[in-house]
């Protein structure tokens, strides 16, 4: 007789991945074992593809019903859920899209993926203050301080106009879709949740690196040292959209 432990890991993979030896474990109520698993298979596989529709609504308008449903169950028996928690599923998304064979004639596809996961993350993200600017004038003359970043922010790298993209689709504006040179890129993008709600912005290369060592805890004079331009404006611009909580005071070697 199997351990419990043993019993749920042994159910789990039936739903996932279809294996029948749980079978002998349902109770079936009058329906056959094999049938029963098969209709909770169905009920689990397809809150999966609704919760990854729910995350990635451009991704799935792009490729269309018929193929997303049929990337998602390929994704789905690959990288199966980690917890109940849906809205944290899905993060793997875009990389299994990028590395998707079936998906390779939309080259932009893994990037808009990416994009809508960091909206995905900016939306279900804890609330948490923005940085109190007074703590700002606080600081000693020759502090090094570093940032925490708001839990809702990301940074995304794209090859492709991902946030064009994303926009025209969600918008359903042809007309701008058609519009977009997929060769302008790479885009630099930010995304959070502010008190204005959810921005997704643009960033300069030299600004994203920037960005990715302040929202990393970086100290500020470390993060000024990775570009060759004055950031001045960039940082006033995230304090601007409070995108972070809390400042940490570190005086200089």
């Amino acid at each position: 007789m199997p351990t419990l432990r043993e019993l749920q890991q042994s159910f789990a993979a039936a739903l996932i991945a279809g294996d029948p030896r749980a079978g002998e474990f349902v109770i079936a109520d009058g329906i056959a074992p094999d049938a029963r698993l098969n209709i909770y298979s169905n009920t689990c596989a397809g809150n999966l593809v609704g919760a990854l529709r729910i995350s990635f609504p451009a991704v799935r308008k792009l490729v269309g019903d018929d193929f997303f449903e049929g990337a998602a169950l390929v994704f789905i028996a690959a990288v199966p859920p980690k917890s109940a928690y849906l809205n944290a599923y899905g993060a793997e998304f875009p990389q299994f899209l990028a590395q998707f064979p079936p998906a390779s004639s939309v080259p932009y596809l893994a990037d808009v993926a990416r994009l809508e996961w960091a909206v995905n993350v900016a939306l279900h993200a804890e609330d948490a203050p923005m940085l109190d600017a007074a703590k700002l004038a606080c600081l000693s003359g020759d502090a090094d301080p570093s940032f925490v970043a708001h839990p809702s922010v990301s940074l995304v790298q794209a090859a492709y106009a991902a946030d064009a993209i994303w926009r025209a689709v969600i918008d359903d504006n042809d007309t701008a879709l058609a519009t977009i040179d997929l060769a302008q890129g790479p885009a630099f993008l930010v995304v959070g949740r502010g008190s204005d709600g959810l921005a997704v912005g643009r960033l300069s290369e030299d600004e994203w690196r920037f960005a990715q060592n302040l929202f990393a805890g970086v100290p500020l004079a470390r993060a000024l040292a990775t570009v060759s331009t004055d950031m001045s404006t960039s940082l006033a611009a995230h304090l601007a959209a409070g995108r972070f909580t809390d400042i940490r005071e570190r005086s200089p070697a």
